[in-house]
C-alpha cells in the first residue's frame, strides 16, 4: 500500500467519524428540531477555526454485543476553536450516537480536553445532549463521569466553565453542568434531571411531563439552576459567544477592554431613573442601562429571584459585575432566593478579577415563617461571606433605602468596600423611618391627644435625624454624597483609581462559607 492509499484510507476514516450514527439517525436529530453536535461547534465557534482532537477513539467494552457494535467518535466531538478570536475549548455530545451515552472512552475525551483548558489557560464549553451513563459498560462509565466532576470541581475559578444544554441530561450528568459557572438550556427540547418523569411516577406516584419536570423554563424561574435559556439553539449559542466577551481567559488576566466612545460621564436622565419617595415603585434596568457602556447589560439570571439583578456590563471598556436590588419585584428585598443567587455571582467576579458595582435599595431581609425556617440566615450569611471574603474592587451606590442587616450585607464599608458613594435621596439606618419611630416614640405616641398625628411628626423627626446619607458621610461609612447625573463619572474614576489594587487575607487552605 503506497502513501497516497493510505491517505484515502485516512480520509475514509474519517469521513466515517464525520457522519457520526449516520444519515437516518442525523435526519432524526434534525426532526427534533436539533443540530448535531459538528453543526452546533460549526454555529458557536469562530468560522474555520475548529480543530477536533482524538477523532478515532474507540470504546473497549465486550459485554451485551458491544463487541459488535462501532461508536464514531465515542459518542463525543471534541478539540479547541476560537471565540471572537480567543482561545476556546469544546466537546460536544453526539445523540445520533448511542443516544450521547457517556462510557469510558467518552469520559476519557472529555477529560483530556478539560485538562488542555486548564493547562492552557482558556475557557471549556461542554454542549451536552446525552440519555446518560452507557448501561452496557457498567461501573466505568459511573467512573467516568467522576473523572469529569471531579475537574469541575478543581479547574473551577481557574477557568470559566460553561455547560450548555441542548438534549436531554438526566441522572448523575446533571452535577457537571452544576458545578460549572454558567448553564444555558434550549427552551422546549432540552430538560435536566436527577430522575426522570417515570421513575418519579414509580416511586412517589406523581405523574409530570419531562418538559414541565426539567425544562428551560422551569430551570430558569423555579429552581434556578439555569442562567440563560433562548428559543433556539443557534440563541443560545449566540448568547455563550456574548458571554464570553465580558469575561476574561482565565483567573491570572483581566477581561478585554472593548472600545468605548469617550464622555464627560454626566447622565442628565439619571436624576428621574429612581423616585425620590421610598415607596414608588421603579424598574432598576433603566438605571444600570444609563450607567453602562452603549447601554449594553447582559443579565445572569434573569428569570430567577427577580428582586434582585445582577449581570456583566462595561464601563470605560473594561467589565463590570452589577449588582443591584429591584424594587419592581418583591420591594427588593433579600430572600433565600435572591441570596443565593448574588452570592455566586459575586464569587464568580472575584475569581476572575472582574470588579463589583452595587446599587443599594433595600428595606431588609423578606421577614416570615416560611423564610425563617428554610433558613433565611444561613442563606443570608452567604452574601456577607461573599462580599467579605471578594478582593476585587468593590463600589457601592446607595440610591434610596439602605436600612439593617441588608445595608449591612449588601458591601458596606465595614465588610470591604472600597468606596461607597450616596446619593442625596439616600436613606441609611437600622430601619425605615415608620417602624424606628413606632418603637422609640411608642410612649409619646400613646399618651398624646391625637396619637396620629404625633406619629407622624416623629416620623419625621425620624428622617431628618437619620434617614439621610450626612450622618453615615460624618461616621465615614459614606465616602462621599453624590449628583445621580455624576453616578458615572464617579464611577469610572474610582474604577481607574483600584485598577491596581492588591488585598490579600490570611493563609489558609480555604474559607467555609456557610451553604
Amino acid at each position: 500500500m503506497d502513501m497516497m492509499e493510505k491517505i484515502e484510507e485516512l480520509r475514509r476514516r474519517r469521513e466515517k467519524v464525520e457522519q457520526g450514527g449516520g444519515e437516518l439517525r442525523i435526519r432524526a436529530q434534525h426532526e427534533r428540531g436539533k443540530l448535531t453536535a459538528r453543526e452546533r461547534i460549526q454555529l458557536l465557534l469562530d468560522e474555520d477555526t475548529f480543530v477536533e482532537l482524538n477523532p478515532f477513539v474507540e470504546h473497549r467494552a465486550t459485554h451485551f454485543g458491544m463487541d459488535l457494535v462501532e461508536a464514531p467518535g465515542e459518542g463525543v466531538v471534541t478539540g479547541y476553536g476560537k471565540i471572537h478570536g480567543r482561545l476556546v475549548y469544546v466537546f460536544a455530545q453526539d445523540f445520533t450516537v448511542f443516544g450521547g451515552a457517556l462510557g469510558e472512552m467518552h469520559a476519557l475525551k472529555i477529560a483530556r480536553i478539560m485538562d488542555l483548558a486548564a493547562k492552557n489557560g482558556a475557557p471549556i464549553i461542554g454542549l451536552n445532549d446525552s440519555g446518560g451513563a452507557r448501561i452496557q459498560e457498567g461501573v466505568v462509565s459511573l467512573d467516568g463521569y467522576g473523572h469529569i466532576f471531579y475537574r469541575n470541581a478543581i479547574y473551577s475559578g481557574v477557568i470559566p466553565q460553561i455547560s450548555v444544554i441542548m438534549g436531554p441530561c438526566a441522572g448523575g450528568a446533571v452535577y457537571s453542568p452544576a458545578i460549572t459557572d454558567f448553564v444555558f438550556m434550549v427552551e422546549d427540547t432540552s430538560q435536566m434531571f436527577i430522575t426522570g418523569p417515570k421513575v418519579i411516577e414509580a416511586v412517589t406516584k406523581e405523574k409530570i411531563s419531562a418538559e414541565d419536570l426539567g425544562g428551560a423554563k422551569v430551570h430558569a424561574s423555579v429552581s434556578g439552576n439555569v442562567h440563560f435559556t433562548a428559543p433556539t439553539e443557534s440563541d443560545v449559542l449566540e448568547q455563550v459567544r456574548r458571554l464570553l466577551s465580558f469575561l476574561p481567559q482565565n483567573n491570572t488576566e483581566n477581561s478585554p477592554r472593548v472600545y468605548c466612545k469617550e464622555d464627560d460621564g454626566w447622565i442628565e436622565e439619571i436624576a428621574d431613573a429612581v423616585p425620590v419617595e421610598g415607596t414608588k415603585v421603579y424598574d432598576v434596568h433603566r438605571l444600570i442601562e444609563l450607567i453602562v457602556d452603549n447601554g449594553d447589560f447582559m443579565e445572569v439570571h434573569e428569570k430567577f429571584a427577580k428582586n434582585i439583578v445582577i449581570g456583566f456590563g462595561r464601563i470605560a471598556g473594561h467589565t463590570v459585575g452589577i449588582v443591584a436590588n429591584q424594587p419592581k419585584f418583591m420591594a427588593g428585598v433579600l430572600d433565600i432566593d435572591s441570596s443565593d443567587k448574588v452570592s455566586r455571582f459575586i464569587r464568580f467576579c472575584d475569581c476572575f478579577n472582574i470588579p463589583l458595582i452595587t446599587f443599594v435599595d433595600v428595606t431588609g431581609f423578606l421577614p416570615g415563617v416560611n423564610q425563617e425556617h428554610r433558613g433565611i440566615i444561613r442563606h443570608g450569611a452567604k452574601i456577607l461571606y461573599a462580599y467579605s471574603e471578594a478582593t476585587v474592587p468593590k463600589i457601592s451606590v446607595i440610591t434610596r433605602k439602605a436600612f439593617g442587616g441588608a445595608y449591612v450585607a449588601l458591601n458596606s464599608k465595614a465588610i470591604g468596600a472600597d468606596l461607597v458613594f450616596a446619593w442625596p435621596s439616600a436613606e441609611i439606618a437600622v430601619m425605615g423611618p415608620d417602624g424606628a419611630a413606632n418603637i422609640i416614640f411608642r410612649r409619646e405616641i400613646e399618651e398624646s391627644e391625637n396619637p396620629e398625628e404625633t406619629r407622624r411628626a416623629k416620623i419625621e423627626e425620624y428622617k431628618e435625624k437619620f434617614a439621610n446619607p450626612y450622618v453615615a458621610a460624618a461616621m465615614g461609612m459614606v465616602d462621599d454624597v453624590i449628583d445621580p447625573r455624576e453616578t458615572r463619572q464617579k464611577l469610572k474614576s474610582a474604577l481607574e483609581m483600584l485598577r491596581n489594587k492588591r488585598e490579600n487575607r490570611p493563609p489558609k487552605k480555604h474559607g467555609n462559607i456557610p451553604l
